[in-house]
């Protein structure tokens, strides 16, 4: 029986493509996952067939945690590695990287952080029309995989179109060195896919939007393994870090397959990049998401409370206090949510009105009367 859906499934799948002229879809070549893979790299870029003039992107504090190390192993094989430390995800920051890597000469990009520098690499190694390696040194969110880049311009946080890496080497000793609160988020980002596929469904019935049933159901799976794992996820295990980059990467997956972030980036995203904008100092990305996944599965009619006790058992925030935000910039958020990117339909529709953003608020516990 469950044979017989799989294959109606991939039918429908290739149905609803047969809409569409062409789909393109980007997924890395090489997915290292794993205690010590760090030391792989000179034998991915082998594999590859990669000439061995990179270009490292990293930050001040990850030069230390793996960017020397690598540079070393890079050139001990007998390439040749430039180290470019960044300091903030600008669109300033990308075009010095660019004329780095292009005065360079880089035959590739590696991406080694906690997020910024992977965006940065990515995008840059996009303009000099180059691949890149995400080499993510924390858990942070899906971003380790998915070909969209996380840039701040005049005080806002864009999602632009980069490329997906040619290959993901994630090293989870690494990995769960890393402040635990970083990993938190990045399966509170995960998460968050429960409600985003619900949006992708519902602009598909009300708007006729293109619908890969493939890739919602690899977003929802990537949710059901940290949801159904949150109790095995603790500081400093590496076997958590295990199950959080395997979740990512799913996620990651489902985005190249769909063609774009619908899978993964639904209301609960537009909330995020709301408070992003407003609050005077906003919280970690999966967190954020995380909390608004719990609000929004509250307006989808579904089990919010699921959503927030997994986020609770992994140590996650789940109100607005937890994360350092007042109830009046999780109110104004709401309101202003569904303006972020009125292009994409979710369940905010035309947008709250205040009583309404209030009551949810209030009624899922993210914040108190």
């Amino acid at each position: 029986m469950i044979m017989k859906q799989n294959e109606e499934q991939i039918i429908a799948d290739w149905r609803e493509d047969d809409a569409v002229a062409m789909k393109w879809m980007e997924f890395p070549r090489e997915i290292l996952i794993g205690k010590n893979v760090l030391n792989k790299v000179p034998d991915v870029l082998s594999k590859l067939k990669i000439n061995q003039k990179v270009l490292l992107v990293t930050g001040k504090n990850t030069v230390d945690v793996a960017g020397k190390q690598i540079r070393e192993m890079i050139e001990t094989a007998g390439g040749v590695c430039e180290i470019c430390v960044c300091e903030k995800a600008s669109y300033e920051e990308v075009d010095k990287i660019t004329e780095t890597g292009k005065a360079f000469e880089a035959d590739c990009f590696l991406g080694v952080g906690s997020g910024r520098s992977i965006d940065l690499a990515k995008l840059s190694s996009k303009n000099c029309d180059v691949p890149f390696i995400s080499i993510p040194t924390a858990a942070s969110h899906d971003g380790i995989v998915s070909a969209r880049a996380s840039i701040h311009s005049d005080g806002k946080s864009e999602s632009v179109e980069a490329q997906a890496p040619i290959a993901v080497i994630a090293d989870t000793e690494i990995i769960s060195r890393a402040p635990f609160k970083l990993l938190a988020a990045g399966c509170g980002d995960v998460i968050s896919n429960y409600t985003s596929v619900l949006d992708w469904e519902l602009a598909s019935r009300h708007q006729n939007e293109s619908f890969s049933r493939s890739a919602a159901m690899m977003a929802y799976m990537s949710a059901d393994m940290i949801s159904n794992s949150a109790n095995l996820i603790r500081p400093g295990l590496e076997s958590s870090a295990r199950i959080a980059v395997k979740a990512l990467v799913l996620s990651g997956a489902a985005m190249s397959v769909a063609g774009s972030s619908r899978p993964a980036s639904g209301a609960e995203h537009m909330f995020s990049h709301a408070l992003d904008r407003l609050a005077k100092k906003p919280a970690l990305h999966g967190e954020q998401c995380a909390v608004g996944s719990i609000m929004m599965m509250y307006l989808h009619g579904g089990d919010w409370q699921k959503i927030r006790d997994s986020l609770r058992q992994i140590g996650a925030p789940t109100t607005a206090a937890e994360m350092g935000i007042s109830n009046d910039e999780i109110i104004e958020a709401l309101l202003r949510a569904h303006t972020i990117r009125p292009e994409r339909y979710t369940i905010l529709g035309s947008g709250l009105t205040p009583s309404a953003a209030e009551k949810m608020a209030v009624v899922t516990e993210v914040i108190t009367e």
